[in-house]
């Protein structure tokens, strides 16, 4: 009997591929919502507003810096709740913790980091991060730099795009 399969068995294993089928359709119809410029600045915006502290008034510095590098950034919402810059393809997103703010970068481990600026992730083969802590202060003219470097390696590179770059 072994290889064999009956029409019942059949029958159950493709209803089952229906059913993660339609999840997995409701789930992207939801990541292209998320991913309209429009409504991912605003979700930023909120939840840079309902931190509240320290992470919040961090997150929009990055934020600016961000918007001040790279004037054609776009902003996503992802992963329920995470914001997300881009640039022909993601380049850094941020997330609070309850200690710190990452701001980490999706091709950090191939990006020239001469002022040491990487403090997590360093282990990886391609993400880096940046952790930040209460009252650390940003290196600004270091950071810019690296994100502009994030940002020509997009454009150089043939980097997988999400559906708002």
């Amino acid at each position: 009997m072994a290889g064999k399969t009956s029409k019942k068995s059949t029958s159950v294993a493709k209803k089952g591929a229906s059913r993660i089928a339609a999840k997995a359709s409701k789930r992207g119809s939801a990541a292209i919502r998320s991913s309209d410029p429009g409504t991912s600045a605003k979700r930023i915006d909120t939840k840079i507003a309902s931190l509240g502290d320290w992470r919040g008034a961090r997150l929009a510095e990055i934020r600016k810096l961000i918007h001040a590098v790279d004037p054609e950034v776009v902003e996503e919402w992802k992963w329920m709740g995470t914001p997300v810059w881009s640039h022909q393809g993601m380049y850094a997103l941020a997330n609070a913790h309850k200690g710190k703010v990452k701001l980490t970068f999706f091709h950090g481990a191939q990006l020239p980091d001469p002022q040491k600026l990487f403090n997590a992730g360093l282990q990886g083969n391609t993400w880096r991060a940046i952790d930040f802590r209460e009252g650390d202060t940003i290196d600004e003219t270091a950071l810019k730099a690296l994100l502009r470097e994030a940002v020509a390696y997009n454009v150089k590179h043939s980097v997988s795009k999400s559906k708002g770059s």
